[in-house]
């Protein structure tokens, strides 16, 4: 014989020879001949490999609360109303007394979580591999795909699924007006000038069906689109006529490629030639050309200002010509610059002054 003690919120399991006997509360116990006892803690959640034999006993199936948990299902177990597990498939039991507990059941045959279970639970880290989340920013939308079928566009926000067998996939793109470089596009014009063109786009995604849905790779189609344009237009126009006219470029793109964007789920905004880089041997013609016509520019210039300055003469000529003060005037304003350059002047007191002066300047 020998003699046990279980403690207070404790029970004990008698066994013999493996076999389960019975069931031990608080209190002192006589053990028989070959008899063991193994104490569980009411405060921690029991586990035995051999819970449907122990079920069978009355005094044990009286003192815990059982959970049993179908494949297609998940249990949240919460302890004193904070979330405490998971439960997956199988049969489990809670000690009653210490701790009071409650159960809410998961379906999983429904991607959809229920309304009834707690969004703040979701979130623990025990149930990371149960879910599957999804994020939407607020800048794009999106397409929730279950098993191959579109269900429902997505608004910004934060999804959650549970984990089953259902395929899910979300698609997504970016909303914002948005743009597209096509770099370095080498093309011959009408006239067989080849040039390397680098041409800016931007525009917005307008149906989301159309764009992720009907469409392979949206954004790829609609550049391969605008690439083609592009060649279009400048093959149709001369190097000359090209230099003269970019902008008409931009408005050919748009009228072209407007319709065949809508078709892809996108508008086109706006469009516009960035860069038009001239091969070496162009590069040089355009720069003799360039300095031929400033140089023609200047001879012109100078001939209209010579020709300006030629006509003022004389016109002052005829002035002077008709008032003889006007020319004395003159004449003096030619001495006086004259007299700038001369250190000294030397006059005697006969004669005129200025009849003097002209004999020294004038010859």
């Amino acid at each position: 014989m020998k003699r046990v003690m279980i403690n207070t919120n404790s029970v004990g399991l008698v066994y013999r020879k493996k076999e389960f006997k019975r069931v031990l509360t608080t209190g002192n116990h006589w053990l028989g001949f070959g008899e063991s006892v193994m104490t569980y803690d009411m405060a921690k959640t029991f586990f035995a490999s051999e819970l449907d034999v122990l079920l069978l006993n009355k005094d044990f199936e009286e003192l815990v609360t059982t959970v049993e948990v179908a494949d297609n299902e998940l249990v949240l177990v919460y302890q004193n109303k904070n979330f405490m597990q998971v439960l997956t498939a199988g049969k489990y039991a809670f000690w009653k007394g210490l701790n009071k507990y409650s159960f809410v059941t998961a379906n999983l045959d429904n991607y959809e979580i229920a309304a009834d279970i707690d969004k703040n639970t979701i979130e623990k880290s025990k149930l990371s591999a149960h879910i599957r989340v999804f994020k939407v920013e607020n800048y794009e939308k999106g397409l929730l795909i279950v098993d191959g079928n579109c269900e429902k566009i997505m608004e910004p926000g934060n999804y959650i699924f549970w984990k089953n067998r259902t395929v899910i996939h979300v698609l997504k793109t970016d909303m914002r007006q948005l743009n597209m470089e096509i770099i370095g596009q080498e093309i011959l014009t009408k006239d067989k000038a080849q040039l390397r063109i680098n041409f800016s786009t931007q525009y917005k995604v307008t149906d989301l069906m159309k764009a992720l849905l009907e469409n392979k790779e949206f954004d790829k189609q609609l550049y391969i689109s605008i690439q083609l344009g592009l060649r279009e237009v400048v093959g149709k126009m001369t190097f000359d006529e090209l230099m003269e006219n970019k902008h008409k470029i931009s408005e050919a793109i748009l009228n072209s490629c407007a319709g065949k964007a809508e078709g892809l789920g996108a508008k086109l905004l706006d469009c516009g030639v960035k860069d038009i880089i001239l091969p070496g041997d162009i590069k040089e013609i355009m720069n003799q050309v360039l300095i031929a016509e400033k140089r023609a520019q200047a001879n012109l210039i100078t001939r209209r200002e010579e020709t300006a300055s030629t006509r003022s003469l004389l016109n002052t000529a005829k002035l002077m010509e008709d008032n003889v003060m006007l020319y004395k005037l003159k004449e003096m304003e030619y001495v006086e610059k004259i007299a700038e350059k001369i250190n000294t002047i030397s006059l005697s007191g006969s004669g005129q002054i200025v009849d003097q002066l002209k004999q020294i300047f004038v010859k």
